[in-house]
């Protein structure tokens, strides 16, 4: 965890230095408070990452003297090919479609939306594709 909160703070402090130099080059605010987005993007995650790498074991990642075996082993899982995130995706389309085209759409959407929050939860609950 300590290699990605390094990375993340520095990100921040990349963005932060872009930042003022940005704010005294061009006096523009709304490229400023992007830039000041970017910066918390990069502290908050970070920092939360560097606290919790000082409470947990090191991984092999994160010592010097690791090999390659010790990184070996099982992953972790990861679920199976679902059709219902596609679904879900298009009835959120389809809710999105809806403020331009008209609010007919939004039955279908719904419709769309419950039906993959259903079946993605009853497949998860089996194990098995529905």
């Amino acid at each position: 965890m300590r290699v990605e909160a390094r990375l993340l703070i520095g990100v921040a402090i990349f963005f932060a230095i872009t930042g003022v130099g940005y704010w005294f080059w061009s006096y523009e605010d709304s490229g400023t408070a992007m830039l000041t987005g970017a910066v918390l993007l990069g502290v908050v995650p970070g920092s939360y990452y560097l606290w919790w790498s000082h409470r947990m074991k090191p991984r092999p990642e994160d010592r010097n003297d690791a090999a390659i075996k010790d990184g070996a082993g099982v992953v972790g899982a990861f679920p199976g090919s679902s059709i219902w995130p596609f679904v879900m995706g298009m009835g959120l389309f389809a809710l999105v479609l809806a403020a331009v085209f008209g609010l007919w759409l939004l039955a279908p959407a719904f419709a769309a939306i419950f039906a993959a929050a259903i079946g993605y939860t009853r497949e998860s609950r089996r194990g098995g594709t529905v």
